[in-house]
C-alpha cells in the first residue's frame, strides 16, 4: 500500500484532501451522509448569484473539494482512484495538476452557464477532465499503440454513455460540468501528449478562455436573474 501511495501521490493527496473537507462539511452539517445546502455553500459551493453577481470567482476552486454526501464522494474518489493513478503514468506533476484544475474550473463554468441559481459542488468535472487526458493521450499516440488505443477507447466510449444517461436521468448530477471538463482534459492530454513543450500553450489558452468567459457569463447573468 505505501509503494503505491509514493507511486500515485499526486492523485492520493487530492483524494485525502476531499475526504478531509467532506468530514468538515459532515461536522458542520451534523451528518456523515448528507450534507446541509447552507453549510455547503458557506464553504464555499457554486452558486450563480454569489459567484457571478458578487464576483466570488474563488468558489470555481472551492466547490471542486466539496461534496453532497456519502454516496456523492465515495462515487467520486473512486472514480478518481482508477483514472488519477492511470494519468500518473503517462502525465508529468504540472501537467496533471493543469489537466485536473483547469477541467474542474471551466466545468464549473459550464455548470454557472447552464445552471444559474443552482448550487453545485463535486470533483466530477476536474475527473471527467483526467479521463478525457487519456483518451487524449491514446489519440496522440494511437499509431505507435493501436490494439491499446482502440481497447482503451472502446471502454471510453461505453464509460462516457453509461455517464451521459444517468447524468440525464438524475437531475442532481451536472452534465454540463462533466461534458465540459472532458473537452478540455482531452484537449490538454492530446496536446501535451503530441509536444510536452505544449503545455504552456494549453494553460494559456484555458486562462484566456477563464478570463473570457467571465465577463461573459456576468452580462448573462445580469439579464437573467434580473
Amino acid at each position: 500500500m505505501i509503494p503505491d501511495i509514493i507511486r500515485y501521490k499526486l492523485t492520493y493527496t487530492l483524494i485525502a484532501i476531499n475526504v478531509l473537507v467532506y468530514l468538515f462539511s459532515a461536522f458542520y452539517s451534523h451528518s456523515i451522509v448528507d450534507m446541509d445546502l447552507k453549510v455547503l455553500v458557506h464553504m464555499g459551493a457554486l452558486f450563480g448569484p454569489y459567484t457571478v453577481q458578487q464576483g466570488e470567482w474563488w468558489r470555481l476552486g472551492t466547490a471542486m473539494f466539496l461534496h453532497g454526501g456519502m454516496t456523492h464522494i465515495l462515487m467520486n474518489m473512486f472514480s478518481l482512484y482508477l483514472v488519477g493513478r492511470a494519468a500518473e503514468m503517462y502525465f508529468d506533476t504540472k501537467s496533471y495538476l493543469s489537466i485536473y484544475f483547469f477541467s474542474g474550473l471551466i466545468g464549473g463554468l459550464a455548470s454557472l452557464t447552464m445552471h444559474p441559481e443552482s448550487v453545485g459542488v463535486g470533483a466530477s468535472g476536474a475527473i471527467f477532465g483526467v479521463f478525457g487526458a487519456l483518451a487524449g493521450f491514446f489519440l496522440a499516440h494511437k499509431d505507435q499503440i493501436s490494439t491499446h488505443a482502440k481497447a482503451f477507447m472502446k471502454d471510453f466510449a461505453i464509460i462516457i454513455g453509461i455517464n451521459l444517461v444517468i447524468g440525464f436521468s438524475i437531475p442532481a448530477v451536472d452534465v454540463s460540468a462533466h461534458v465540459g471538463g472532458l473537452f478540455v482534459g482531452m484537449l490538454g492530454g492530446f496536446l501535451i501528449s503530441k509536444n510536452p513543450k505544449f503545455f504552456l500553450l494549453y494553460s494559456s489558452a484555458m486562462l484566456l478562455v477563464m478570463v473570457a468567459w467571465m465577463p461573459y457569463l456576468s452580462s448573462q447573468y445580469a439579464q437573467v436573474l434580473f
